[in-house]
């Protein structure tokens, strides 16, 4: 299993094919991804450790451990992990493309462009 880091956590690719890709997110307390959308997918997150705190197109909700939150393509979304352990999600990406490439940052902690 190869797991790839990040500065909010981690991630792995489950299972990948050319029409989808299931990735098992790690997100550390304290922690959020970038503010960003993506052309080519759509994406179907799964809390199944912990309660993520979900921004979809400015609205924020809560979106607790079993209950799950669905993002269109072009919408923006993040999602932080607001507590004292970490968030695990698995992400359902289904589309035309799945490359890391078709990421448009609108705002991010780290800097990345």
């Amino acid at each position: 299993m190869y797991v790839e880091e990040r500065p909010w956590g981690s991630f792995f690719i489950m299972e990948e094919s050319p029409a989808y890709k299931v990735k098992r997110i790690v997100v550390n307390p304290g922690h959020r991804l970038s503010y960003q959308s993506h052309k080519k997918r759509d994406e179907l997150w799964i809390v199944v450790k912990g309660e993520a705190v979900v921004t979809i197109d400015d609205k924020e909700k809560t979106v607790p451990y079993g209950h799950s939150v669905k993002i269109k393509k072009n919408q923006k979304h993040r999602v932080e992990n607001k507590e004292k352990e970490i968030l695990v999600f698995i992400e359902i990406q289904t589309g035309t493309y799945f490359g890391e490439d078709d990421i448009i940052r609108y705002q991010d902690d780290y800097k990345r462009s």
